[in-house]
């Protein structure tokens, strides 16, 4: 009993003047908020940006958010004009008044690009001449945010580009003027129903207009395919190339996917395949594989977890 309890004696002393480790020290740290842990632009820390894109990111459980803390670099808004106000949803019966364009997408990138461009004597000593993008690992590397307009293209326009006076007006948007384009945070691009011919007539232009992958060997009319319309081009997986990932891809079809991809970098444009497998999961591995292996710039998915530890 004596010696039982002279063992625990011993070492509760060596406990007590144990050397505190680094583990001690960080949960000190932490437990005590020190301002020495803490920097303005943490909002994604440790986040690294993916060239993943968010097909109907609005499915989310929180639109937009989701997708950038899991690094995708690309999300997609169904737009809708119902009088008067830009609605995001799949379908009508989706849609609900809370639920705008400007809830959901714009007003939360204000507010985060906001927290990643703090304006402080440090700031202002730098003397900076872009702003820093969403993702802390990557400033450079911007948002793309596809626009994918559901009713008549013609009547939408004026009112997506007045919705984007507040990423305007803050210098947030990629802009092409007087020949010359100017990378920012944002990258708009304009798909669905964007008519091409009001993208072409705008000056300066910050929207841009989704490309068919399919179609960059015919030039529009008045207009040569470039990244200063089209930074990106898409084209339905299934009608172009059709691979169900299930069977042996045929030499026919690597070369369709090659060739398409190719093209569209011959121009300076990035190439995504949208509509690809999501089920089996072994089959859309093996797409997603061999599309990012023939060059591939966007990885469309709707699975986002999954894209992102891919």
């Amino acid at each position: 009993m004596a010696a039982h309890f002279l063992t625990i004696l011993i070492l509760g002393v060596g406990a007590a003047f144990a050397q505190p480790s680094i583990l001690q020290d960080i949960s000190h740290l932490e437990s005590s908020r020190s301002p020495l842990l803490q920097y303005p632009t943490q909002l994604t820390q440790n986040i690294v940006p993916k060239p993943i894109h968010s097909h109907n990111d609005y499915w989310r459980d929180v639109p937009l958010l989701t997708a950038v803390s899991l690094g995708v670099a690309s999300v997609e808004a169904d737009v809708w004009l119902v009088n008067g106000q830009l609605f995001v949803g799949h379908e009508p019966a989706a849609l609900a008044k809370q639920r705008t364009f400007d809830s959901l997408y714009i007003q939360p990138l204000v507010d985060m690009l906001d927290r990643q461009n703090p304006k402080n004597p440090f700031t202002d000593a730098a003397n900076l001449t872009a702003p820093n993008g969403l993702f802390d690992t990557s400033s450079g590397t911007p948002l793309q945010l596809l626009v994918d307009i559901k009713t008549d293209g013609k009547e939408a326009m004026p009112f997506i580009l007045r919705a984007l006076r507040p990423l305007r007006s803050k210098g947030y948007l990629t802009t092409f003027e007087n020949g010359v384009l100017k990378p920012s945070t944002v990258t708009v691009v304009g798909t669905g129903n964007t008519p091409l011919d009001s993208v072409l007539a705008l000056e300066p232009r910050d929207y841009f207009f989704d490309a068919p992958l399919t179609g960059l060997g015919r030039n529009p009319a008045n207009a040569t395919w470039s990244r200063n319309i089209s930074p990106i081009a898409s084209t339905d997986y299934e009608v172009a190339v059709g691979w169900d990932g299930i069977n042996d891809i045929t030499d026919a079809q690597r070369q369709t996917i090659g060739n398409l991809i190719n093209t569209a970098h011959s121009l300076g444009i990035k190439a995504r395949f949208w509509d690809t497998p999501g089920w089996p999961i072994f089959a859309r591995n093996k797409v997603w594989q061999q599309l990012l292996d023939s060059g591939a710039d966007w990885l469309n998915a709707d699975d986002l977890e999954a894209a992102s530890q891919f």
